[in-house]
């Protein structure tokens, strides 16, 4: 996003990033001609990083998770196994 010569002084000045800047503008709420994320937003976002931190954690240990699928109808799914996991060269 392009931004003010005004803007970038009060971003320096108020130890704001323009990753900071990024976020709030793809993940908070518009109202009128501003994009707010307060706390409780940020609170909510971090709860659902958590969860999905813990779910690819879940999927990690398992060595991956394939699902086969044809036209949006999940057919099968199993754990991903690495090939030749026993085999040395």
């Amino acid at each position: 996003m392009h931004t003010t010569h005004h803007c970038k002084a009060r971003q320096t000045q108020r130890g704001i990033s323009p990753k900071m800047v990024d976020y709030v503008i793809e993940h908070g709420r518009s109202s009128n001609d501003k994009v707010v994320l307060d706390i409780n937003e940020v609170d909510r976002l971090l709860a659902d990083l958590d969860a999905q931190r813990s779910l690819l954690l879940k999927i990690r240990d398992k060595g991956g998770v394939v699902v086969v699928e044809q036209g949006g109808v999940a057919i099968t799914t199993y754990n991903r196994q690495r090939r030749n996991r026993f085999r040395q060269h």
